[in-house]
């Protein structure tokens, strides 16, 4: 692998570009290639009616759901996301990491990465551990993701044929060959 080329690939999206699915599409096609792939994605939360209108994540490492968003009533206006929840994704990517994964993939740096809370631990210890990193980065929080990463990363569109050529930079001899 190269060691000059950023393992963080920052896929930065609008508002109406489907990132989620795009890391899915990408983790589906690095395990049909016989990698290990980590990490927490969006759920489609239109196929489990228990959590329609739910903010969740889903573990792709187990396929579990979990729901980050906890019910403030009708009219609440507070932040609706869920510290319990929330702790249980992060658990799961710790998890996975100490199983050296081939690749990470981070559904979202928000808000609460942004504050150094949320997943911003488990994300400085995959980068820590020089496992390739896929994050997605709204534009609305780039300014911060920026000045989290340092310029260790490459901030890329969202579009698939980026994220393989970040991949191929990054991934080992073998996948490159092939």
């Amino acid at each position: 692998m190269s060691l000059d080329a950023p393992r963080i690939a920052a896929l930065v999206y609008g508002r109406r570009e489907p990132a989620s699915a795009l890391m899915e599409r990408f983790a589906a096609r690095l395990r049909a290639r016989g990698r290990r792939v980590a990490g927490l994605v969006e759920a489609d939360l239109e196929a489990d009616a228990c959590l329609h209108g739910d903010m969740a994540l889903r573990d792709l490492s187990s396929g579990a759901v979990v729901s980050i968003c906890q019910d403030l009533g009708s009219g609440a206006t507070g932040c609706r996301v869920d510290p319990r929840g929330l702790a249980d994704a992060a658990a799961r990517l710790a998890a996975a990491l100490a199983e050296a994964p081939d690749c990470v993939i981070v559904n979202k740096f928000g808000k609460l990465e942004a504050e150094g809370a949320g997943l911003a631990a488990e994300i400085g210890a995959c980068v820590a551990a020089g496992i390739p990193l896929v994050i997605g980065v709204p534009e609305r929080f780039r300014a911060a993701w920026d000045a989290f990463a340092g310029g260790l990363d490459t901030p890329l569109a969202c579009e698939e044929a980026a994220l393989e050529t970040w991949w191929l930079s990054v991934s080992p001899e073998t996948e490159r060959a092939g």
